[in-house]
């Protein structure tokens, strides 16, 4: 018989500084309006993607807090957030017919906010 290891599941949050919080409360709040919009906008495929979105924003801040594999989850949340900016300019802007930035609304302003901070964040991390 092979012995296994048992592992802990705990929080790991000793070396976590402050950019470290404020890159998870920017995840919080892009994963709070992504579960939102999503619950709106359920069942269609766009809120499933909204919702599935937001899972993926709340399941990266638990590895972080658990210091599961950090700086991966830093690199891959950089591409990950960064494409949703991208998408969601291309919805509303370019195939939405809505205007930019007069058309943005509260939800789009603070949800691009606290991606642009999440980015940021990240990339420092990372180096």
């Amino acid at each position: 018989m092979g012995t296994a290891e048992s592992r802990n599941i705990s929080l790991s949050i000793d070396s976590m500084g402050g950019l470290h919080w404020l890159g998870i409360i920017a995840a919080l709040v892009t994963a709070v309006v992504h579960l939102l919009l999503g619950i709106r906008l359920a069942p269609s495929s766009l809120g499933i993607s909204f919702l599935l979105a937001g899972l993926g924003f709340l399941g990266a801040v638990v590895l972080v807090l658990l210091d599961y594999r950090r700086r991966t989850v830093y690199a891959i949340g950089i591409p990950f957030t960064a494409v949703q900016i991208v998408i969601w300019y291309g919805l509303n802007f370019v195939a939405g017919g809505k205007s930019f930035p007069a058309d943005m609304g509260t939800l789009g302003v603070v949800d691009k906010l606290a991606q642009v901070v999440l980015i940021g964040v990240l990339v420092v991390l990372l180096r």
